[in-house]
């Protein structure tokens, strides 16, 4: 019933606005260029709209780069419509407004329905109607069941977004959530055209020279803690400024430190420039660190998580490692 509610949403809908988290990754991106290429199809008026800078391995992914909210256009611009009008507003990989600076100003006053397609366990159910469905590994899992629900039809650029999609949330079928149901969406993928090969190049042999200087960076922070458990590594400011990375390069930096054989747990502090600390979690099952993020006010998913902390650095590492503790024992 919900896919229906969202088929003829979209099918009554001439402008629809596109967009997704802060940052985004893999899924995210595969998810708005795969769903922005099937509407445009439709003669549909579509709009993808980032809340930060597009990382440029999935530059692949788009004709022509999304807008950039705080670039390209500033929030007036769409509060007061100067930006377009739009009968539909499509958040997809996220349902929570942490995940969504600024445009979360612009939700409080729209009027139009919205549609959220997400798979992450916390949310604020910020849609009209709601496609979520938290045993999906990827968002792309649940885009794709949506365009076969609705028999609409789509080329080989639409699959080889979702197979994006799919892989970047599974660490390319490495993490846990690899599931039957990953590996037959992605034989059927492959059937349709889609590209193993091409986008394994593009997402990890990629990379630019500041990239890997940024990830040297990070490694000389490494630290082991509670008998090789706990894995804490951080990157400030200066290890920006220094190697001339950007906070898009940050992407899966922190499964590095999961390559040693210890490692339950693995935490990833970044400094922004607001002097707050974006921590990522993640764990190689035995932890919940999605708990451990919702405690401060993050989510996520059990071996996946984030949160936002309060600087300086010192002092979130200790919360973290104060929670992580109480895990492990």
């Amino acid at each position: 019933m919900d896919f229906k509610k969202a088929v003829d949403l979209i099918n009554n809908a001439k402008s629809i606005l596109l967009t997704t988290h802060t940052k985004p990754d893999g899924d995210a991106c595969g998810c708005l260029a795969a769903m922005g290429e099937v509407l445009s199809a439709f003669n549909k008026k579509v709009t993808l709209l980032l809340l930060s800078p597009l990382p440029h391995w999935y530059e692949f992914l788009f004709d022509d780069k999304p807008f950039v909210l705080g670039r390209d256009l500033d929030l007036e611009d769409l509060t007061q419509g100067r930006f377009s009008e739009f009968d539909v507003v499509m958040i997809i990989d996220t349902d929570s407004t942490s995940q969504l600076p600024e445009f979360d100003k612009y939700l409080k006053i729209n009027n139009k329905p919205i549609l959220v397609i997400d798979h992450h366990e916390t949310g604020e159910r910020l849609g009209s109607i709601e496609l979520v469905d938290s045993s999906a590994a990827a968002a792309g899992l649940i885009v794709f069941d949506l365009l076969k629900f609705a028999n609409w039809p789509f080329n080989k650029k639409v699959v080889q977004a979702i197979f994006v999609a799919v892989a970047a949330d599974t660490g390319w079928f490495q993490f846990s959530n690899t599931d039957n149901r990953v590996f037959q969406t992605c034989a059927e993928l492959i059937k349709l055209g889609a590209n193993p090969t091409k986008n394994y190049h593009e997402l990890f042999q990629n990379f630019s020279l500041s990239r890997l200087k940024l990830i040297a960076a990070m490694l000389n922070t490494l630290e082991l803690h509670f008998d090789g458990r706990f894995a804490t590594q951080y990157l400030l400011q200066g290890d920006f400024q220094r190697t001339g990375a950007t906070h898009e390069d940050t992407e899966n930096l922190i499964n590095e430190c999961q390559r040693i054989r210890t490692v339950e747990v693995a935490a990833l502090f970044v400094e922004l420039k607001d002097g707050r600390i974006k921590c990522s979690l993640r764990s190689a099952g035995s932890i919940d660190v999605c708990k451990i993020a919702e405690n401060l006010g993050g989510g996520g998913h059990k071996s996946a998580a984030g949160v936002h902390l309060k600087g300086p650095l010192t002092d979130a590492v200790s919360l973290i490692m104060a929670e992580v503790e109480k895990r492990l024992q």
